[in-house]
């Protein structure tokens, strides 16, 4: 147990492509997605249990749902939760948590991580993970997660690395949801994993990182870090919050920073981003369908049928569908057009009662 190692799960999403299971209340972080019992934040706080104290895990999330990760996580300190007064991507949240880390051990190491992800093969992921948090004591590298595709998916992001004989390979690029024939390119070229979107680095390594890329930011949240776990805190944060860049860490440090490494992993994962995702990552019927409700169904493939148990419902001459029944929102459409999530919101937030059904 590493004393010295803080976890950071990012859970401030709202699962757009999810919707209308996401919804704005309750996002895809905190449902049981899986039906295996728990939610998938209270899978990843697990996962990482046996790497640190349960008491070096932070959650990031909207102050909107400190109350869902105080439900979820039953004896979770108020000081591991890292509530942001508005969602600006991934940078602003990132070092946030790690001024707060800073003043609490600055030699510690930070693993950061999406919270709602399915990895199988834990062992493997834990020891592909301590293997980089080794080499991050020293100070001096930003290393993230890459898994070796198994197709080419347009849907994540790419990294290529410099060949060498250690498990630890420098990244030569970032290539972020390439079309269907760059995906294959990389996939027979062998020299590109896929992103997890997994970080670890030392505390001062990733700060030197901000000082070095995003100087603004750096010096906003450095300012104020004396008043961090006070009551000063709030109303503090929120001011930075209002001014600071919407920015991902990958766009704003990792694809500018000259010793960014990979560690190459060999477990299954999927970011859990999608409908089709969920098809993919779940168990299917002898026809490829996910179905978690209680249905009939006939002369249908490749579909996702999901509703409470109260309702029957009958599907019948689908392909590659998704129908479901989620509260106030019955849905039917092709699950793999991603994009038309997005559309179904936007027109949603237009639409004079529209925020009911969000």
């Amino acid at each position: 147990m590493d004393k010295n190692l803080y976890v950071v799960l990012m859970a401030g999403g709202i699962g757009t492509r999810f919707w209308p299971y996401s919804r704005n209340a309750k996002p895809k972080q905190f449902l049981d997605v899986l039906g295996t019992g728990k939610t998938l934040l209270q899978s990843t706080y697990d996962r990482y249990g046996s790497l640190c104290p349960r008491e070096n895990i932070l959650v990031v999330t909207h102050e909107e749902h400190a109350a869902l990760v105080r439900e979820q996580i039953p004896g979770i300190h108020d000081d591991q939760i890292v509530a942001e007064p508005m969602r600006k991507n991934t940078a602003p949240c990132i070092v946030y948590a790690a001024n707060r880390i800073f003043l609490k051990d600055p030699q510690a190491v930070m693993v950061v991580s999406p919270s709602d992800h399915l990895i199988l093969n834990e062992k493997e992921f834990l020891q592909t993970t301590q293997k980089a948090i080794d080499q991050a004591k020293s100070q001096d590298k930003l290393i993230t997660l890459g898994i070796k595709p198994t197709r080419p998916e347009t849907g994540y992001g790419y990294i290529q690395f410099l060949e060498s004989k250690s498990h630890l390979k420098k990244v030569k690029t970032f290539t972020e949801k390439p079309a269907l024939a760059l995906a294959k390119t990389f996939l027979e070229s062998g020299d590109f994993v896929w992103n997890s979107g997994v970080f670890i680095w030392g505390v001062n390594a990733i700060l030197e990182a901000f000082k070095r890329y995003l100087p603004e930011m750096s010096e906003a949240f450095e300012e104020i870090r004396p008043k961090l776990f006070s009551p000063e805190e709030k109303p503090l944060v929120m001011q930075i919050y209002s001014q600071t860049k919407n920015i991902s860490i990958d766009y704003g440090i990792m694809e500018k920073a000259d010793n960014v490494y990979v560690s190459l992993g060999n477990f299954s994962w999927s970011d859990l981003g999608s409908w089709a995702s969920l098809h993919e990552a779940s168990p299917r019927d002898e026809n490829n369908n996910v179905v978690n409700a209680d249905a009939l169904v006939y002369d249908t493939r490749n579909s996702v049928i999901k509703g409470p148990k109260d309702k029957l419902v009958v599907v019948q001459g689908l392909n590659g569908f998704l129908v479901g029944v989620f509260e106030n929102v019955v849905i039917i459409c092709e699950k793999d057009k991603e994009e038309m999530f997005r559309r179904y919101v936007n027109d949603l937030k237009a639409k004079q009662n529209g925020n009911e059904y969000l």
